[in-house]
């Protein structure tokens, strides 16, 4: 199956007007305009996509979700997805998927926009149960880190698309800093979508143990191969093989020895190579597991 990127942003970084492979900005920042600092002049986006594709299928990515986090980065993760499923990238690139959220930091723009896209496009049939390329509602959650948007709104709009996912019986990816209390309290009003992610989990394996038991998948990020990242390899540690995905959150937290620098999916071999690490298993054996379990919770 090869090495599937379960959390990227390619739409925002070759899309949107980034700047390409130049340092990452805010790690805890989301996608979007701004993500990737620099000066630099115009820059053709679609040579940018190409190599990145390319970089991303010579290190054996064949699957990668790009992941909105507002209006316009969730119309450019579909719109990407779409020409992939038209074949527009090239046979041998990565299969290309897409997802739709507003993200916490933007909470207080209210989801109305958002959750009228999701409501659309499931209309017209985009979503991945009728052959479409959309496969989840988010990244949405809570980020009491930063908290650019205040607590009520970002608590709203979780909840809001909470429900939209299950309605429309999308997966659901989910975000969460410094916010575990809320979190569960939110998804426990709610009620957890059958088929749910933490992306990027930063906690330890106690907030890995409530988040398995309430039914989510963990997805691990560059992060695992930081040094000073203990707790969240004691996460790695605990969580079943098939609850567990691997994603880069490209444009950001580039793995050791890539620090610093805008990370990308042909990136997430690294991610895994650490996972293995942890696990005692071969990197080969985390690849087809969890690939197999990214398929399994989009729905492909």
């Amino acid at each position: 199956m090869g090495w599937f990127d379960s959390h990227s942003h390619l739409q925002d970084t070759y899309l949107l007007g980034e700047r390409g492979p130049e340092p990452a900005g805010d790690p805890g920042a989301p996608g979007g305009a701004g993500a990737i600092g620099g000066e630099a002049g115009p820059l053709d986006t679609g040579q940018l996509l190409s190599g990145a594709l390319r970089r991303a299928q010579e290190a054996g990515v064949r699957r990668i979700v790009c992941v909105g986090t507002g209006p316009a980065t969730s119309k450019g993760a579909l719109a990407l997805a779409a020409r992939s499923g038209n074949g527009d990238l090239g046979g041998d690139a990565p299969a290309l998927w897409a997802t739709a959220g507003l993200h916490p930091h933007d909470a207080s723009e209210g989801t109305a926009e958002t959750i009228d896209f999701l409501e659309a496009a499931a209309a017209r049939g985009d979503t991945i149960e009728r052959g479409g390329r959309l496969v989840a509602v988010g990244e949405c959650g809570l980020d009491y880190h930063y908290e650019h948007s205040p607590r009520d709104a970002q608590r709203r709009a979780f909840a809001e698309q909470v429900d939209v996912a299950r309605r429309l019986g999308l997966a659901l990816v989910v975000h969460a800093r410094d916010a575990w209390d809320d979190l569960f309290d939110v998804l426990g009003a709610e009620g957890v979508p059958e088929r749910a992610v933490l992306h990027c989990f930063t906690g330890g394996p106690d907030e890995a143990r409530k988040c398995l038991d309430a039914g989510m998948v963990l997805s691990f990020s560059g992060i695992v191969t930081f040094k000073n990242a203990d707790k969240v390899r004691e996460a790695v540690a605990l969580c079943p093989m098939d609850r567990l995905l691997v994603e880069t959150d490209s444009p950001f937290l580039a793995p050791v020895p890539h620090r610093g620098r805008a990370n990308e999916p042909a990136y997430v071999p690294l991610v895994g190579a650490a996972i293995a690490e942890v696990k005692g298993l071969d990197p080969a054996t985390v690849a087809r597991t969890s690939s197999a379990t990214a398929s399994r919770v989009f729905g492909l």
